[in-house]
């Protein structure tokens, strides 16, 4: 059994799954703040409809 070649293997393997749990990491952080900035646009939606209820809420077309 080549002990130096199992441990390349077994170094590549670790380094992989630091990688994927770092890239993981990133991605929840992301949809973490994606998640707070809908929230902050869906208050600010509702701060404009409680001063102007009546803006938006009806559509005139003509053809």
């Amino acid at each position: 059994m080549d002990i130096a070649a199992l441990s390349m293997s077994m170094s590549t393997v670790n380094t992989q799954s630091a990688y994927g749990v770092a890239m993981l990491s990133k991605s929840l952080d992301q949809a973490s703040s994606t998640g707070e900035q809908i929230v902050g646009m869906m208050d600010a939606a509702a701060m404009e409809r409680s001063v102007n209820p009546y803006v938006g809420s009806n559509i005139d077309i003509s053809i």
